[in-house]
């Protein structure tokens, strides 16, 4: 990140620094939406900033993996890693910053002697509880001013969408995009 894109973020014009739907060039307006909404918040910058001025002792990675962990249970490293976007190398240094903290721990994979699967500790459930909460109070803050009923049916639409989402990811992972789709009538 540039030096002006880190000062715009903590002079708070984000806005400034990301772009909006406009510079996208996809032909829908959900795409751009979407992207938009990916950008703001797999903002790394932003994510470090929001927890540092949450008072969070960990970093956005290391929330991340906790994340990960809590919600599929042990897994190993190389899992993470590709879970994470990241490399072996890096996710070791995660795993150990991790485990020096009793956040994590290493033990051997039962299907497999020679691999290990990193699972939570503990004290890693309870971080990593506490980092969902931070999520739900992030959403909080942003549905603040909406009535119970937007939410509610922005809930079920973005619920369905998101099913939607994985069983075509499923299928494109099989066969790729559909090339005719859009010349369809």
């Amino acid at each position: 990140m540039s030096e002006q894109e880190g000062s715009a973020i903590q002079g708070g014009s984000l806005r400034s620094v990301l772009p909006g739907p406009r510079n996208f060039p996809y032909r829908s307006r959900l795409s751009s939406t979407l992207s938009e909404l990916i950008l703001v918040w797999d903002s790394p910058a932003l994510q470090e900033e929001i927890l540092a001025k949450s008072g969070e002792a960990l970093d956005q990675a290391s929330h991340q993996a906790l994340r990960h962990l809590f919600a599929w249970g042990p897994i190993r490293p190389s899992v993470l890693a590709e879970a994470l976007g990241t490399g072996a190398s890096n996710v070791s240094k995660i795993v150990r910053r991790l485990a020096d903290d009793g956040y994590v721990e290493r033990e051997a994979d039962v299907a497999d002697g020679r691999a290990c699967l990193i699972t939570l500790t503990p004290r890693g459930e309870t971080a990593a509880r506490e980092v969902y909460g931070l999520g739900d109070r992030m959403i909080a803050e942003v549905l603040e001013g909406w009535s119970l009923d937007d939410v509610r049916q922005y809930t079920a639409l973005t619920e369905r969408f998101v099913s939607d989402v994985i069983e075509s990811a499923v299928q494109m992972r099989g066969h790729g995009l559909d090339h005719d789709f859009l010349t369809r009538s």
